[in-house]
């Protein structure tokens, strides 16, 4: 396969002409310049990713530390394990972007990537305030780790983690196209079972304050899916041939893959012993959402019907409006700006 090669940190004889500039396999000299972009749409990602800026101590966990000790056990279970699968999720994204983007050769789009990066970041931390808040030391350390010994965590954190793994044992263009894709597959499908949990702790008035931590969370990783979809129509563009009918039904079959391991980890680790949740319910929304992923990359919905959201569902897209704010991102547009000193705790 045709390797990748990275772009250089100082390259004087880089190209100025924006119409030069390109996804991968350019040449940039690196300088920022916000008034010359060849990608339009990175100016407004760039401000509403800015306008989401948060910081996770702002939110108030008193209630959590009442309510966390009285949850039923089997809440109790699926709230460890899943924060401790997110935990991972946002560590491995914050030290697997920034190999991402040492290939990119676009410098307004590493950009974005920087401000990924960094709620990657936040993100972990917010986990760990949680945790540190409503958990004793020991506790925090045994949820933190879970994923090493849960034989179901850990094949869902090795399914992303080794496609991660293969593109930096050998970077060539189609592995740096799977690490690409995994990213969108773990930003739009992956999170998914572990936010609809939270959100129904939410609709039963439980735990508001990790509640609102993974609001604010969820609208991040809505922009982090949009960078990368836009990426990757990018890239369909430029790189056609990274998108042959072959190669493409390598990325369904990804995207497929991902929606199996969410339901099975969703049926594992919420059950039939959750109030206000079924195993059905997880299976509809996770194979209407991998239709949603498929299709707005233009390679077709890949589960029969699933075409809209479950009637079941639609709470769990009223609960990741952080603010109620209508950020409509697949239609590449954006609705409202919000900072994070304008939000309020509305649950």
């Amino acid at each position: 396969m045709e390797q990748i090669t990275k772009r250089p940190l100082f390259n004087p004889d880089g190209d100025i002409d924006v119409k030069a500039r390109r996804m991968i396999g350019g040449n940039t000299t690196n300088l920022n310049d916000f008034n010359n972009m060849k990608y339009q749409w990175v100016s407004g990602w760039y401000r509403q990713a800015m306008n989401n800026f948060w910081v996770p101590e702002e939110i108030n966990m008193n209630t959590d530390v009442k309510d966390y000790p009285k949850l039923a056990p089997a809440e109790r279970r699926a709230y460890d394990k899943i924060l401790s699968f997110l935990i991972f999720l946002d560590s491995i994204q914050t030290a697997n972007l920034p190999n991402i983007s040492s290939y990119i050769t676009a410098n307004e789009v590493n950009l974005c990537l920087s401000i990924q990066i960094f709620q990657e970041a936040l993100h972990s931390q917010s986990y760990s305030y949680m945790l540190d808040t409503i958990c004793e030391p020991q506790e925090r350390t045994d949820v933190l780790y879970q994923w090493k010994n849960d034989e179901h965590l850990l094949r869902r954190n090795e399914f992303i983690g080794n496609i991660y793994n293969d593109f930096q044992e050998d970077p060539s263009t189609f592995n740096f196209m799977r690490s690409v894709m995994g990213n969108f597959i773990l930003e739009g499908v992956y999170f998914y079972s572990g936010f609809m949990f939270f959100y129904n702790l939410g609709r039963n008035n439980r735990m508001p304050g990790s509640v609102q931590e993974i609001r604010y969370i969820n609208r991040d990783e809505n922009t982090h899916l949009w960078l990368f979809r836009s990426i990757i129509k990018e890239l369909r563009e430029e790189c056609p041939e990274l998108f042959t009918d072959d190669k493409v039904a390598v990325y369904r079959d990804m995207i497929k893959e991902g929606c199996e391991q969410e339901i099975a980890w969703g049926h594992y680790v919420i059950g039939e012993d959750i109030e206000g949740l079924t195993q059905e319910m997880v299976t509809d929304y996770i194979q209407y959402l991998g239709n949603l992923r498929a299709d707005s990359l233009g390679f077709g919905r890949i589960y029969e019907g699933h075409d809209v959201e479950p009637p079941s569902m639609t709470w769990v897209s009223q609960y990741s409006n952080a603010n109620m704010i209508k950020t409509d991102f697949f239609e590449a547009r954006s609705t409202a700006y919000a900072k994070s000193s304008a939000l309020v705790d509305d649950l």
